[in-house]
């Protein structure tokens, strides 16, 4: 129906999240109607994204530098990990203004049905390492308490457990309801869930 260049770019935006056949037709006609300077303007972005962007070496944030900012700060509290699934988790968290530690964005949770190939993609033995030097005193675990980040909290807290037994392992309390996503949640209801952490 459509040239292959525009099925092309239509068949590449419907791998995004959330963007179905009918939103990607109407990126690209809107594209195509904008002219030039619009498009050329998303792919500088996309260019500049991919030339500067890192993953930071210490807790896998998606940063210009490596240490990313967070971890480079010297006035967070080193002994404390808050251990996130995504870096829009880590976002939520910060913008409570009430946690003052470092991070580690695991980059996805385990489904009870993921084999090894999958668990091994994730900055778990990363997270291990980081528990192993004995330097980090509590790790919070933040994970979204659906089905995948309870099966996560649940093999975290064994694993870095038999690691550290001295290690203190925390989840934020239960002020978030259950299924929901972390990132969705407001300040005031992430607030208490990290103040009444157990």
């Amino acid at each position: 129906m459509y040239s292959s260049s525009i099925n092309n770019l239509i068949e590449a935006l419907k791998k995004l999240p959330s963007v179905g056949g009918r939103t990607a037709e109407r990126f690209v006609f809107y594209w195509l109607k904008s002219g030039k300077k619009e498009v050329n303007e998303l792919r500088d972005a996309l260019d500049i994204l991919l030339q500067n962007t890192k993953s930071c070496e210490v807790c896998w944030n998606f940063d210009d530098n490596s240490p990313c900012h967070i971890c480079a700060d010297t006035k967070r509290n080193q002994d404390t990990v808050c251990v996130v699934a995504d870096v829009q988790d880590m976002t939520a968290m910060e913008s409570t203004h009430e946690y003052h530690g470092l991070y580690h964005i695991l980059r996805g949770t385990i489904n009870p049905d993921d084999d090894e190939t999958e668990i091994s993609k994730m900055k778990i033995e990363e997270l291990k390492k980081r528990v192993a030097d004995k330097k980090i005193k509590e790790v919070i675990l933040a994970l979204s308490p659906d089905l995948p980040g309870e099966t996560t909290m649940m093999y975290l807290k064994k694993e870095l457990g038999n690691i550290n037994p001295e290690l203190k392992i925390t989840r934020l309390a239960r002020g978030l309801p259950l299924g929901s996503d972390l990132q969705y949640a407001d300040e005031i209801t992430l607030i208490s869930a990290l103040k009444n952490r157990n």
